[in-house]
């Protein structure tokens, strides 16, 4: 390697948002009751996000909040990493639709921690052979999710595969 040259991480990637608090009714943050929980979440070049609190939490149950987003993202990593496992092993997938469900537990002084997240995928491909490499994709698809490898509770998942034959 040349003096002048710096080392480069394979497959490191950097990403970047803006949140912006815009819940302040007047007095700021004067009492626990005296604020809105509302917050924009901002990406370049992508519409704005408008977030929330859960409604627990004095949020706004209309918008987006931490909990949604952190389901959002694993629902959507294992998606997006199953549908290249099923290239990969030559499944053609027709359709994919996943209703996901978390668990979140206060620990009583404030603070708290998801305990589990499972994903249930309903998955529908071409043929009824290809059933069963669609199932053992989703472990492939496991393996390859950025946002479940980050997590530091279980990720499970309860697919179904039919043929749309």
């Amino acid at each position: 390697m040349a003096a002048n040259s710096t080392p480069h991480v394979l497959g490191e990637h950097r990403y970047a948002l803006a949140s912006t608090w815009t819940g302040n009714s007047g007095t700021g943050t004067s009492g626990y009751r005296d604020y809105r929980r509302d917050v924009t979440i901002e990406v370049e070049g992508k519409p704005v996000l408008l977030a929330s609190a859960d409604k627990p939490f004095r949020g706004d149950p209309s918008r987006w909040n931490p909990e949604d987003m952190l389901l959002a993202s694993l629902s959507e990593c294992h998606l997006l990493s199953y549908l290249h496992a099923c290239v990969t092993a030559g499944v053609v997938v027709i359709s994919y639709r996943d209703q996901a469900t978390g668990v979140m537990r206060e620990d009583g002084s404030g603070g708290g921690a998801f305990v589990e997240v499972t994903l249930h995928p309903e998955v529908v491909v071409a043929d009824a052979s290809m059933i069963e490499a669609a199932e053992r994709a989703h472990v492939q698809a496991n393996d390859w999710c950025f946002i479940a490898n980050s997590m530091n509770f279980p990720v499970h998942h309860e697919a179904t595969v039919t043929a749309e034959d």
